[in-house]
């Protein structure tokens, strides 16, 4: 009697992670307001938006509404349907880079091919390639783990379909997106448990690869050199990164206030996309950033804590999912925040949840939602409840 009473008494078991949900609910809203702050002077300014203040703002929270209903579309398809489609939703995704490679179908924006035209909106292939890369990696995983100790069938299938991807992400060109989706891939197999002799070969043989990238394509070679040292060049090449670390400069540790950033004011480029770390140090100071990064910590601390009780409970697809988005989100913010901190060279890459950009934010919240997914399974098959 005394245990029916206490069973009684006992408070519900949550069915989300309701850490995880806030951290994600303070990133997409943390990002809305500084996308408003970092583009309300572009916008009031431009031709292109009608001179209208809150453009960008009504775009991102229309994009912010999109990625939500789609999230909810993605919570509701089970995992094990996730898993079931995951190569044919990556040869979806590898056709799409290459449609946007055709003259006449890729639409360029600032040199770079890389978005089709849906009239409404711009598809940015290469970020629903980054969700594509974290399932089949997953996936293909779980179905090479009789083999994985042996090259020639774990390693070279994979390495094959890299190749193919780096190659048409690198015809764009899209160098960002190709380091996260091979970070992807690699931590992947890693944390699979795949042979360490081999990792050890390729990361010997990466840093070679990726310097003979740098030094025959000049493009890149001239990102690398303006990193090094943009105030040799402050009015040409190293134009962006001298402004971004002008307002970290002018942010101290509580920032010059909400809405008073001079960075912003038509000095420093692409503010409210891929430099918008860099507004919000100007503006919030030394304790904004270290709150954003608090949030991504959180939240790639969350996913692999989420995909290690997946592990626990033998959901191996759901467990390598987990911590590949976990890899792709950790990873991609920390490069975007090493780029506007000048310790890293410009890749391009928006701040996942932050930025404005429908393609990238709406993929995030897919993201998210099939983290929620797993963690709702998880929780539901240690209770012994169908999923």
């Amino acid at each position: 009697m005394v245990s029916l009473v206490k069973t009684r008494n006992r408070p519900p078991q949550t069915q989300f992670d309701e850490l995880l949900l806030w951290a994600l609910a303070g990133l997409l809203m943390l990002g809305l307001v500084m996308v408003y702050s970092a583009s309300i002077a572009t916008a009031e300014g431009s031709k292109f938006t009608g001179y209208q203040p809150a453009y960008y703002l009504m775009r991102h929270g229309i994009f912010i509404a999109v990625g939500l209903a789609a999230g909810a579309f993605a919570f509701s398809v089970p995992v094990q349907t996730w898993q079931n489609y995951a190569p044919w939703l990556f040869m979806a995704g590898a056709l799409l880079l290459i449609l946007v490679l055709i003259p006449g179908v890729g639409r360029e924006v600032n040199g770079s091919q890389r978005w089709l035209s849906l009239y409404i909106i711009n598809l940015q292939p290469s970020e629903l390639m980054k969700l594509c890369a974290v399932l089949y990696a997953a996936s293909y995983t779980v179905r090479k783990s009789k083999d994985k100790d042996t090259f020639v069938k774990a390693f070279w299938p994979m390495f094959a379909v890299m190749l193919l991807v780096g190659f048409l992400l690198l015809s764009e060109p899209d160098m960002g997106a190709f380091v996260v989706i091979l970070a992807i891939a690699l931590c992947m197999l890693w944390l699979g448990g795949f042979n360490g002799k081999v990792f050890a070969a390729l990361l010997l043989a990466l840093p070679l690869a990726f310097a003979a990238l740098i030094y025959f394509s000049p493009y890149r070679m001239q990102r690398v050199i303006s990193f090094m040292d943009p105030w040799s060049d402050p009015f040409g090449k190293g134009y962006q990164l001298s402004h971004a670390l002008i307002a970290f400069g002018r942010g101290e540790w509580f920032g010059v206030g909400l809405g008073g950033s001079v960075e912003k004011l038509f000095y420093l480029p692409e503010a409210h996309t891929d430099f918008l770390v860099a507004v919000i140090a100007e503006e919030l100071g030394l304790i904004g950033i270290a709150a954003v990064i608090a949030l991504f910590a959180l939240l790639v601390v969350r996913a692999f804590q989420i995909g290690r009780h997946a592990a626990f409970l033998e959901r191996n697809f759901s467990a390598l999912a987990a911590q590949g988005i976990g890899v792709w989100l950790g990873v991609q913010a920390m490069i975007n925040i090493g780029v506007n901190m000048g310790v890293l060279p410009t890749k391009g890459l928006t701040l996942p949840f932050l930025s404005f950009g429908g393609s990238g934010l709406v993929v995030n919240c897919i993201a998210a939602a099939i983290l929620l997914r797993i963690d709702w399974e998880n929780r539901r098959v240690a209770r012994g409840l169908p999923v």
